[in-house]
């Protein structure tokens, strides 16, 4: 279990905030969002992610990351009991069901929903699928572009 309460400083001294996306399986959107939020932002957001089911990250969105330089092969599936104890600036769910049974533990940070379709019950070719993941990738990023 993390137990780490303080966060990282950047090199102007400045804090970095601390962003923890949650989906259901940590397998697609929050993956996406960390892997933008952090590519995008990172100089100002300590950026996580977590599945209130963890299972595994899907390779349609480790795919279309790569396509745009963003490499998730390290990245893998997390649990929110990975974070328990650790402080979140904000907290965001991707997915009506975590915004639905993301517990309460996850600090004082402001908890936040921005909902985006599952690419992975997507059906029908290789191509149509990895096209759901790109335009779920590409709204996602607009999002945080927006917002952060």
């Amino acid at each position: 279990m993390r137990m780490d309460t303080t966060n990282t400083v950047t090199a102007e001294g400045m804090e970095k905030k601390r962003i923890l996306f949650v989906c259901t399986h940590n397998a697609s959107r929050s993956q996406m969002a960390e892997g933008l939020l952090r590519a995008l932002k990172g100089d100002r957001y300590e950026v996580f992610s977590a599945g209130t089911e963890p299972t595994v990250v899907h390779p349609g969105a480790a795919a279309v990351m790569a396509e745009i330089g963003i490499d998730l092969s390290g990245h893998r599936s997390k649990g929110l009991g990975e974070f328990q104890g650790m402080g979140f600036d904000e907290v965001i769910t991707v997915c009506d069901h975590a915004r639905e049974s993301c517990p309460i533990f996850l600090g004082d940070g402001l908890k936040t929903h921005q909902g985006f379709a599952d690419p992975s019950t997507t059906t029908g070719t290789e191509a149509e699928v990895l096209e759901a993941f790109r335009r779920v990738r590409e709204e996602i990023r607009a999002w945080i572009k927006e917002t952060y």
